[in-house]
């Protein structure tokens, strides 16, 4: 199985030069390519492929000498990225023309890319180019870059992505083939999840996980470098250092949500053998502008896929049901009422009990869950 191990590095001004310079040339290198692509299309309704456009590079390196300062790997990965980009779109084209409804909106044509649109670049035969030395990572054209090893680098390197943020900080992912080792001990214990805004998560064994509010604990902070951005003139070197502040609070927001997913999600499962959740789709749920920002800020979608790749890597069980109706059904005996959102009991008049509202949700998941999972049986 591939894992993913991400390092911070610390080039210096020289060799920040140098990764940015590499940056702009393979942007300047998918964006000639994109153009080809729609120069033969439009001229001869032609496609041109992945190895007719590398093709061309030995005559691009002598048009373009600077060209020559990139390693040559790096060069035929971003023929890669765009030939996925291609890919991707006729297959979006393809399914959008399958479907009946024909309302919707074109599937989106791969872009040029701008300065600030590009920001990394792969290395896709590690050691080729890139090798791990120590604290020091030697990549090919650039020389040796002080690297922060916060943990061992684990199985067989296989590629090695180098990155720069939008803080403009540089990091290096290694993609590499591990063994497919749990590690954890078998676990009898059940649960069903419910997500919400009030509380982050609702626990079938009646425990609640707080809603942080990341975003609303920093809003004040993002709207007042925001407004300092605002104010200055475009182009300018204040307006470029105002830009990374407003960069700074929303890399502070990210890191901390997602600092929060990963050890919520580590908790989980590390204690449940058997887990049932939602399936739901945060993107379908922000058409309402009152929750928007809301839903958006409690990242449920990133919650979710760090508790199935866990999951996965741990050989733990976890479903996902479909959400109808598990607000308002009594997870006893079934009875089925409607609740506005403020409405945070749940009084069943055939059972006469009262619940928590979140609590009977994720009792209904959990015997949702179990339910399809004796029908399968």
């Amino acid at each position: 199985m591939r894992k993913a191990f991400k390092y911070r590095l610390y080039p210096t001004k020289a060799q920040q030069t140098i990764l940015t310079t590499i940056l702009q040339e393979c942007r300047w290198l998918y964006n000639h390519l994109l153009e080809k692509r729609k120069e033969a299309y439009e001229a001869n309704t032609t496609t041109l492929t992945l190895y007719q456009q590398q093709e061309t590079y030995p005559q691009l390196k002598q048009e373009r000498p600077s060209l020559k300062k990139t390693h040559s790997q790096v060069l035929q990965n971003v023929a890669l990225r765009l030939d996925l980009a291609m890919k991707a779109f006729f297959r979006r084209v393809k399914a959008r023309d399958s479907r009946v409804q024909t309302d919707e909106k074109a599937p989106g044509y791969p872009r040029f890319r701008g300065t600030e649109r590009y920001d990394s670049f792969t290395y896709p035969q590690v050691p080729s180019g890139c090798k791990l030395e120590g604290e020091t990572l030697s990549l090919s054209k650039v020389g040796q870059v002080k690297v922060k090893l916060h943990r061992p680098l684990e199985g067989i390197p296989k590629t090695c992505t180098i990155k720069c943020d939008s803080t403009g900080k540089w990091w290096a992912t290694f993609s590499c083939e591990v063994e497919d080792t749990s590690g954890l001990p078998d676990s009898s214990e059940i649960v069903g999840i419910d997500v919400g805004l009030k509380k982050f998560a609702f626990l079938s064994t009646n425990e609640a996980i707080a809603n942080p509010k990341f975003f609303r604990q920093d809003e004040k902070d993002l709207g007042k470098v925001q407004r300092q951005l605002s104010k200055e003139e475009k182009d300018t070197v204040q307006r470029r250092k105002r830009k990374k502040m407003v960069a700074r609070v929303h890399a502070r927001i990210r890191n901390r949500r997602h600092n929060f997913t990963h050890q919520v999600s580590r908790r989980i499962i590390n204690r449940f053998g058997y887990i049932a959740v939602e399936d739901i789709h945060s993107s379908r749920m922000v058409h309402n502008h009152c929750l928007a920002k809301s839903i958006l800020d409690a990242s449920w979608s990133k919650f979710f896929d760090c508790l199935s790749y866990k999951a996965e890597c741990a050989g733990r069980h976890l479903v996902k049901v479909n959400p109808a109706y598990t607000s308002q059904d009594c997870h006893q005996c079934g009875h089925r009422q409607k609740m506005a959102l403020s409405e945070r009991i749940y009084n069943c008049p055939c059972c006469r009990q009262s619940w928590d509202r979140d609590l009977n949700a994720s009792l209904n998941i959990l015997k949702i869950a179990l339910g399809q999972q004796c029908v399968e049986a």
